[in-house]
């Protein structure tokens, strides 16, 4: 088979240009060693053409015509035959392919030659608008030749430096999270962690006035003694947690022992096999289940008594008998808002709860079905809907936290025949309030923070984790409207009333003793201070009779012959030292005195507080 004369040129090896002729194109094409063979082999003016690259920012479509279009001659080794454009040689497809190629490669140089050129003249105009700027500003300044370039140049640096520390900042905090370079976290002040826990705010406005026996809540507890924590637990206000915390999360000597799969732990007085916590978590349901405040100040002596009395000889009760006298029962509980402990209980008997256990014991005897009819037929309540909740006239649920906190027995217990209603329930509210007050502590469940600062502060026993505050709980859940809302008040009317002083009593003290911690850290601080200026000026002292001493004896080496006034002074320095050696052995021995009497010296420097506290809150009534 005989192939063309250019076919046959474009087989052969690649033939080297001539001396001083211009280099041959390197196109990445396939076909581009073969145009530049043709190129050498035509006349130099047209190989000239093809083969010259084009100037710089110019693509090729924009300095000569396409080769296809272009005539061949023949070359001097072709024989005279005429030699068939390269496209023609190749598919249809393969040449619209090439041809879109280069029509790309066209663009795309075009586009990087303008952005090249933009950005250049951006750059020089940028260049000279600064320098007009910078020399308009420090003209004065610029009394060397050289200097207007130069501050150009330190000029341009900085602003790159700029934008390259913005482009850094939007990398590393992207967002507004990171706006004003967070001025705010330097203006505003460290947040408060016991700050308001319901969301309403921090300072409010005192309704009742107390004393200083009521605000101050400070118990010496002796947990190695026959002191005891009594829990009364109310159903749904959170009890179930802080009932955990006593007897897990608490920092002891000796800590509770929790086993894997059991409710109940062992709470051991430190070396003695006594329990120092009255609670569901420690005792279980001893005097019933979610016993009152009626069962438990009567149950609780006895079956403590009962527990130690079985465990010693009967010479030995008289002597234990005398000792229960002076044993001191600390009660604490946890009070809820009203309507959302309501719509938590009305939650909980909905699925089933009944407490059928509970013995609601009063002046010795429980009480009659009479006396306190159910409000279900079956064996629970389960699926109740809330109206039918609230229309049970003899629902528990209806004020049971003025129920339980009281004393029953003041109102003939369950008996409603023995005095009028009204009557009735001024009594109870007012033994209830009473019973509060007295209470060692009482914490609310919307203030977990805050219930764990007094708790600690009054029992002198830390927690190990902080309690955390939930705000989405079953009853939150619940969508009531405003009348249903207004229904579960009315119901609860004694309740609501004795959340609002026991919320203003809690939110007092909690001041008060802020108050008061407050205080003791800034005396503890001036003490320091003026311990270690005494320390300063003593020492102080102490090297100038030093460097006076020093200087006589040089003196009296120096000079033998002295007089008696210089022996005089001299011993007189002696006995100072030794005097001020004195002074600060008796002044070490008046701090340890005033350690012993530390907590004299804490009530006596906090009554001012108290009573300023007092008198502030008079004066606003």
């Amino acid at each position: 088979m005989i192939l063309p004369a250019c076919s046959a040129g474009a087989l052969r090896p690649p033939l080297q240009p001539e001396r001083g002729a211009p280099a041959c194109t390197t196109c990445p094409r396939r076909h581009s060693r073969v145009e530049a063979e043709l190129a050498e082999s035509r006349p130099r003016s047209v190989a000239a053409s093809v083969s010259a690259d084009p100037p710089r920012g110019v693509s090729r479509a924009f300095n000569s015509q396409r080769l296809v279009d272009e005539p061949l001659k023949p070359s001097s080794f072709l024989a005279g035959d005429a030699c068939t454009p390269l496209f023609a040689l190749l598919p249809r497809g393969r040449r619209r392919r090439m041809h879109d190629l280069r029509r790309r490669w066209d663009l795309g140089s075009l586009c990087r030659a303008l952005l090249t050129r933009g950005l250049a003249a951006l750059g020089h105009s940028l260049k000279h608008v600064l320098g007009a700027i910078f020399s308009k500003i420090f003209g004065p300044l610029a009394s060397v030749g050289n200097m207007d370039e130069k501050s150009n140049k330190l000029l341009l640096a900085l602003v790159m430096l700029f934008l390259f520390a913005v482009i850094v900042l939007q990398y590393v905090c992207p967002g507004t999270e990171c706006q004003l370079l967070r001025l705010q976290a330097f203006s505003s002040p460290m947040p408060d962690p016991y700050r308001s826990e319901d969301e309403s705010s921090a300072r409010f406005v005192p309704r009742y006035n107390f004393s200083r026996r009521d605000l101050l809540r400070k118990v010496d507890f002796d947990i190695k003694g026959d002191d005891l924590i009594v829990f009364l637990h109310i159903q749904k206000t959170g009890g179930t947690t802080f009932g955990r915390h006593l007897v897990r999360n608490i920092q002891l000597e000796q800590p509770c022992e929790c086993r894997v799969g059991q409710k109940k732990c062992t709470c051991h007085r430190p070396g003695k096999q006594e329990t120092w916590l009255f609670s569901r978590f420690s005792t279980g349901w001893s005097c019933g289940l979610h016993a009152d405040w009626t069962e438990l100040t009567s149950c609780v002596p006895t079956v403590v008594d009962g527990k130690r009395d079985a465990r010693l000889r009967p010479s030995r009760w008289r002597i234990f008998q005398i000792l229960d006298k002076m044993r001191n029962f600390h009660y604490i509980t946890i009070l809820r808002d009203p309507v959302s402990r309501y719509l938590s209980e009305w939650r909980h008997v909905q699925r089933g709860a009944t407490w059928k256990a509970s013995l609601h014991v009063c002046d010795g005897r429980p009480p009659t079905s009479e006396e306190l009819p159910s409000c279900y037929t079956g064996d629970d309540w389960s699926g109740c809907p809330l109206k039918e909740f609230m229309d049970c006239p003899y629902n528990l649920a209806n004020n049971r936290q003025v129920r339980m906190l009281s004393d029953l027995t003041l109102v003939g217990c369950y008996n409603l025949s023995v005095m009028p209603e009204k009557q009735r329930n001024k009594v109870l509210l007012e033994s209830a309030k009473s019973n509060l007050k007295d209470m060692a502590f009482f914490g609310l469940t919307e203030f977990q923070r805050k219930t764990q600062y007094l708790f600690e502060k009054t029992f002198n026993m830390n927690f190990i984790s902080p309690f955390i505050q939930y705000n989405t709980t079953r009853a939150s859940s619940v969508e009531i409207n405003e009348e249903i809302q207004k229904r579960i008040e009315g119901l609860n009317f004694l309740d609501m009333e004795l959340y609002s002083f026991a919320k203003d009593l809690f939110l007092q003290r909690y001041q008060f003793m802020r108050q008061k911690d407050h205080q003791e850290a800034r005396q503890k601080r001036q003490e320091q201070r003026k311990f270690l200026k005494g320390r300063f000026l003593q020492a102080r002292f102490q090297s100038q009779s030093q460097v006076q001493i020093q200087n006589l004896s040089q003196n009296q080496s120096q000079n033998p012959n002295l007089n008696a006034n210089q022996n005089v002074t001299q011993n007189l320095l002696q006995n100072l030292t030794q005097s001020l050696r004195q002074n600060s052995g008796q002044k070490e021995n008046l701090e340890s005195q005033k350690r012993k009497r530390g907590q004299e010296q804490n009530d006596s420097s906090t009554s001012s507080g108290t009573n300023d506290y007092i008198g502030s809150v008079e004066k606003w009534r």
